[in-house]
């Protein structure tokens, strides 16, 4: 195993994937410990998680069972949470060992420091989006979903997420996220000179730009698209497609 190496994936968007993404998902898992020591999913794993205080979603159960291997293996696991899945807690800690952060975080990566957040809410182009942004930071959303049965609940997220993703399917509205987010990203590290790595998501577009001599921002794409992801060594971050 590659220990110095990172693997980075973001927005698999598992539920709603078709099966066959979820399939190279799982074989990309199986993957991880012959690419990387570490392994950093950044947000929208699934397409919808919470964290309730007795149950998992049943959805949920074969990844999070693919990950506990991963941990068995010894490959650290880090997860950031998404607009769709950041309704977590100590769950990720106390039964996979895997450090969370509902939103952004500082680490070190392959020998670099980064900051590592999902991206929503930073340069958002579509009311759904800055409308979801919104909702999943609300206490007072969490608190009320917790009163509705699982199976109710997860109905009720399924039917809004189909709602939702119609609505951000257009090619031009995409690209006009993935610019702004890129010019955010660029001020961002010009803002914080410390920070020799910006790994962003959620816009579902690939992008690796050395803005200054050994500085990069990071946007590995979706894995749900092309099995994207990206690898971090030594030698600096690379775009990459699985299998």
């Amino acid at each position: 195993m590659p220990s110095d190496a990172v693997a980075v994936v973001s927005d698999a968007h598992l539920g709603q994937a078709p099966p066959e993404v979820t399939d190279a998902f799982h074989r990309f898992l199986d993957a991880v410990p012959a690419l990387a020591g570490h392994l950093v999913i950044n947000g929208d794993l699934f397409d919808f998680w919470f964290e309730y205080r007795a149950v998992i979603p049943r959805r949920a159960f074969p990844v999070l069972s693919a990950l506990d291997r991963l941990r068995r293996a010894g490959v650290r696991l880090t997860l950031t949470g998404g607009n769709h899945d950041r309704w977590g807690g100590d769950f990720w800690q106390r039964e996979l060992g895997a450090a969370f952060h509902p939103d952004g975080t500082s680490l070190a990566l392959a020998g670099r420091r980064a900051y590592v957040a999902h991206g929503d809410g930073l340069a958002e182009r579509h009311r759904s989006a800055r409308l979801m942004h919104r909702v999943t930071r609300w206490p007072a959303t969490a608190a009320l979903f917790r009163w509705l049965h699982p199976d109710l609940g997860v109905r009720l997220v399924d039917a809004m997420s189909g709602t939702l993703a119609e609505s951000t399917r257009d090619e031009t509205v995409l690209a006009r996220a993935a610019a702004a987010q890129a010019a955010w990203a660029r001020a961002y590290l010009a803002d914080h000179p410390e920070v020799e790595l910006l790994v962003l998501g959620h816009t579902h577009r690939p992008a690796l730009e050395e803005v200054a001599p050994g500085r990069w921002y990071l946007n590995p794409g979706a894995f749900l698209e092309r099995g994207r992801y990206a690898l971090i060594t030594a030698d600096g971050p690379a775009l990459r497609s699985f299998p």
